[in-house]
């Protein structure tokens, strides 16, 4: 079986829970986030307030929301999926601070151009958001579509990014000023 160790962290976007297995960081996700673990599940990982490679990460994550990081250099375990899945989580590594590509360069970059969906669905299941990311896949026409994390969300990650398309403004208030 399986240990799990779990952090909470506070970021400008919310809450965030992390989670380490022995092979490296398994998950990183919102408060309420789609297709993230029950409350029911993260309660029986092992609360870990001093696991060096949580504070590690959670540390990670405060330099990039301040702006003062644009890539992570941690140990990922991304072996909770499926075999594509895990295709897909790690095609998302390839995606640089800055850049974007849209589900269908994906599907073809993984060599299934007619697989499209099944990345969508793929990507809305990243367990570790932001690290491996999913919020720089964008719709065929550069539009923001899908973000388990809240499309507000997404929008703010590409703007800290300093993403090169125009955006309208969040729907929600904005917590990275142009």
């Amino acid at each position: 079986m399986t240990t799990w160790n779990r952090l909470h962290t506070d970021s400008p976007l919310g809450r965030m829970t992390l989670a380490a297995s022995e092979l490296g960081l398994c998950g990183v996700w919102f408060d309420g986030q789609r297709h993230g673990p029950s409350l029911e599940q993260i309660e029986r990982w092992t609360h870990a307030p001093g696991h060096p490679l949580l504070l590690q990460a959670a540390e990670q994550l405060q330099t990039y929301f301040a702006g003062q990081r644009q890539s992570f250099d941690l140990p990922l375990d991304l072996s909770h999926g499926t075999a594509f899945q895990q295709s897909v989580w790690h095609a998302l590594l390839q995606v640089g601070c800055g850049q974007h590509q849209s589900y269908g360069d994906l599907a073809r970059q993984l060599n299934n151009a007619k697989a499209v969906r099944a990345v969508g669905a793929a990507v809305g299941r990243n367990p570790i958001t932001i690290i491996v990311p999913c919020h720089r896949i964008l719709g065929a026409g550069g539009q923001l579509t899908g973000y388990a994390g809240g499309l507000w969300r997404k929008e703010a990650l590409l703007r800290l990014e300093g993403h090169p398309l125009p955006m309208p403004a969040p729907t929600t208030s904005s917590l990275f000023p142009e």
